[in-house]
């Protein structure tokens, strides 16, 4: 018997009736650090069993002599017949919090008499690990989908207001007093927009215009833009020169490490210093990150602070959206959550090191693109106009009427249609003087994608912006893919709109109003 006991996966030992180890196994050596020679013969008085914390084996003690009041108290101990199943949780040790299963009975010759006692452990810590990762994925991965679902409704509101706010300032002199009421209305509305990206970005539902960009550069202008405004902070970069291109939203990019500094700061109320670094990475199967991350080429950026650090109860919760540890007025708690979001919708990972009063490190990591970096190009915002036939479809009624109306106080004809059903008879019906289409992405019965499928069976060629309170997430990528010609985000202001309708239909002298 002992020598199958010594090949058994979980680590066991036996105990005779007078209290004297007659099995230690392999497993069990390599658990408690404790050889068999050490453990075999001794007997009560003799040992004291290292078992994180229990100085006792209970359950063989349990089995040896049933106690039902015993066992009541420990909740995570049941019995069946001779057997006895119990679970443990130590937290706090040197090896670091422990979760053990085990299970006893007692032993008994051919006559049926008790002759001797066995126990196995399980080390359960790594299993737990992952069940409570897979259960705080899927609690984000929710909350996500509940967070892009409102911004999206919300984005719709915000642009019925501004398209109104919009049209009323192309009518409202500079000098009338209701002019700069109507941009302040602008500049919340903006306001409001910016919450619904960290919502968005949260959801993984933010990232749009990607391109192979260059970290450094992001970095280093977000770093700077920081530092003009907290003198306090003193900001230290370290920048792999050669640094590989990532393929990312810069703009999106730039939301991540802005909030990172803004967290930072707020660590550090009595001044500090955060220390910057980039550099490249290659993950392989064979690492300890590649136990989580895909193997690769990834770009690394680490950011420090020299704050007050957290618990490790505050570090599980920093990625949940609304989750703040500031007072009540001043923070959403959607900083880090929309960090978090930015980073795993660019098929990123990030990791954060915390301790009390020794600051934190958050560390990102982006695959690494094949392509070189693109220097970012900013538009200006000059209203552009035209005289074409547009097709503007959406389920939302007060949508319509202010984006219809933007349209034809830019120069255009507007057809309207209220879902896709209604906009594939109306394109049928009137292809031969349409020559754009403005879709909205989810509306009821036929969404988007469909719609945008019948209209290219009617005409391969057609010209098509797809519209969303989302922005450019999968489905929508994958329409864009499939041949829609551009896209716009919800709210849009009306120099936005105007751009993106004549660049799809292509700029001619005449047509522009610069």
């Amino acid at each position: 018997m002992s020598e199958i006991i010594d090949f058994l996966p979980d680590a066991t030992f036996a105990i005779d009736l007078t209290g004297r180890v007659i099995a230690w196994n392999r497993a069990i050596e390599v658990m408690t650090e404790i050889k068999a020679a050490d453990m075999l013969g001794k007997g009560n008085n003799e040992y004291s069993l290292p078992f994180y914390g229990d100085r006792r084996p209970i359950l063989i003690d349990l089995a040896f002599n049933p106690d039902p009041q015993r066992e009541k108290e420990y909740t995570a101990i049941r019995r069946t017949g001779d057997i006895i199943f119990g679970e443990s949780y130590t937290p706090n040790l040197p090896p670091g919090d422990v979760h053990l299963s085990a299970m006893a009975s007692v032993l008994r010759d051919s006559g049926g008499e008790i002759i001797a006692a066995i126990e196995c452990i399980r080390n359960n810590t790594e299993r737990k690990k992952l069940e409570a990762q897979l259960q705080q994925a899927q609690k984000m991965e929710a909350i996500g989908t509940l967070a892009g679902g409102i911004a999206h409704d919300f984005n719709n509101l915000l642009m019925a207001i501004q398209g109104n706010a919009s049209l009323m300032l192309m009518k409202t002199d500079a000098n009338d007093p209701r002019h700069e009421k109507l941009k302040a209305i602008e500049k919340q509305v903006v306001a409001g927009s910016d919450l619904t990206k960290q919502l968005l970005g949260f959801a993984r539902v933010g990232k749009y215009e990607m391109k192979p960009i260059d970290l450094n550069d992001v970095v280093e202008k977000s770093s700077i833009m920081f530092g003009r405004t907290k003198k306090e902070i003193s900001v230290h970069k370290k920048h792999e020169e050669a640094l590989w291109a990532v393929e990312a939203d810069a703009s999106q990019m730039e939301q991540v490490f802005m909030n990172l500094y803004v967290n930072a700061w707020q660590a550090m109320p009595g001044g500090g210093h955060i220390y910057l670094e980039t550099a490249n990475l290659i993950i392989t199967a064979k690492d300890e990150k590649g136990s989580y991350m895909k193997p690769g080429k990834y770009v690394k950026v680490s950011l420090t602070d020299t704050g007050v650090g957290m618990d490790e109860k505050t570090k599980a919760r920093i990625f949940e959206p609304f989750f703040t540890t500031k007072e009540m007025g001043r923070g959403t708690g959607l900083g880090l959550a929309m960090v978090y979001g930015i980073v795993k919708g660019h098929n990123g990972y990030i990791d954060v090191y915390s301790e009390k009063g020794r600051g934190t490190t958050f560390n990102i990591y982006l695959p690494a693109s094949e392509r070189e970096a693109l220097k970012d190009a900013r538009t200006e915002e000059a209203i552009v106009t035209g005289k074409e036939t547009i097709l503007l479809v959406d389920d939302e009624e007060a949508v319509i009427g202010v984006v219809k109306e933007m349209l034809e106080a830019l120069g255009y004809q507007v057809l309207n249609a209220a879902g896709g059903s209604e906009a594939v008879k109306v394109y049928e019906d009137n292809r031969d003087r349409i020559d754009l289409v403005m879709l909205d992405m989810i509306m009821p019965e036929m969404g988007g994608g469909e719609t945008f499928d019948h209209l290219k069976e009617i005409n391969p060629e057609i010209k098509v912006i797809l519209s969303s309170g989302y922005s450019l997430n999968g489905e929508a990528s994958g329409i864009m893919a499939r041949g829609c010609k551009g896209f716009i985000q919800k709210p849009a202001r009306i120099a936005e709109l105007s751009q993106r309708v004549r660049s799809v239909l292509g700029k001619t002298a005449k047509d522009l109003n610069q």
